[in-house]
């Protein structure tokens, strides 16, 4: 699979009569390695190993209910009280990150309303905080440690 831009990691795969799978540590199984997959599992390793993120606490494929239409968020990190603080939306490494992107993540928040927001391709990471007051959201250099948020 391609490189990204994120640090490498131990990423269990195996393959089975001609098609690849990556294992999934917080779903414990294996998935078909298709490259929105590749960023996902690279993206949960990078949260759990570089920002402290503990896997308890992380959704994957969360579902939501959004105009009737039954959707999933990629990926929901929860605080210690079980409520929801930041919802990532990952795209295969192909995929640009711009408006569209960041306007699916702002309507599962509708939904989810999350104080952080995060799209990433596996190239290109962006993060914002939302200010619901303001009903506005700032862009961060980084993405917040867990401690941080």
């Amino acid at each position: 699979m391609q490189q990204l831009n994120l640090p490498q990691y131990p990423i269990k795969i195996k393959e089975e009569k001609g098609v690849n799978y990556i294992f999934d540590p917080i779903r414990k199984k294996y998935l078909v390695l298709l490259p929105e997959e590749w960023v996902r599992q690279n993206f949960i390793q990078f949260l759990i190993k570089d920002k402290n993120y503990l896997a308890s606490l992380i959704a994957i494929e969360k579902g939501l209910k959004l105009n009737e239409l039954q959707k999933r968020a990629d990926i929901v990190i929860y605080d210690k009280q079980a409520q929801p603080i930041v919802l990532i939306e990952c795209k295969a490494p192909k995929v640009k990150i711009n408006q569209e992107v960041f306007e699916q993540v702002a309507r599962y928040n509708m939904v989810f309303k999350v104080p952080y927001l995060v799209v990433t391709n596996g190239l290109d990471h962006y993060c914002a905080k939302v200010n619901f007051i303001e009903n506005s959201f700032e862009f961060l250099v980084d993405i917040p440690n867990y401690k941080e948020l």
